[in-house]
């Protein structure tokens, strides 16, 4: 049986396409369950830290009866001020099961990042190239081993 994270969206439907978008936003969704197995009953802050990768930082912004928004991030000190990067504000829709980027901070330190962002930079709108930076970043940080778990 063919698993969520087996399947490249861009290749599932049309790139640039409402169902392509949806499609996306299903998968974020699913992915971000696997690495927030219990994101329904987690609220405030938790760092997931794995040997060979950055710590990674979530916190519950807001929750209401169909939605969760959380934010995403990695951070770094550079000339000793905390850096976000990337730094994503996600919101779930539960009833849906779907997970949109909301916000992303465009300019990267970080080649690979710099590389999504280049590569998907003519896509339809900014809500695909958002969507599709969070698929890739959500895969490489199960891959990595990062799990949430409650505190």
């Amino acid at each position: 049986m063919l698993q969520d994270y087996q399947l490249v969206p861009e290749t599932i439907v049309r790139p640039k396409s409402f169902v392509g978008l949806m499609a996306l936003y299903e998968s974020n969704y699913l992915r971000l369950l696997q690495l927030i197995p219990e994101l329904n009953r987690l609220d405030g802050y938790y760092r997931s830290s794995v040997a060979g990768d950055c710590d990674l930082h979530v916190e519950i912004l807001e929750r209401s009866r169909y939605t969760v928004t959380l934010s995403l991030s990695y951070f770094f000190v550079e000339d000793d001020v905390r850096i976000a990067d990337p730094d994503m504000k996600i919101r779930l829709y539960l009833d849906g099961k779907l997970a949109e980027a909301m916000r992303f901070s465009g300019d990267h330190r970080h080649s690979e990042l710099r590389r999504l962002c280049r590569v998907h930079r003519h896509e339809l709108d900014s809500r695909w190239r958002r969507n599709m930076v969070l698929n890739k970043w959500l895969d490489y940080l199960m891959d990595k081993g990062h799990l949430v778990l409650e505190r």
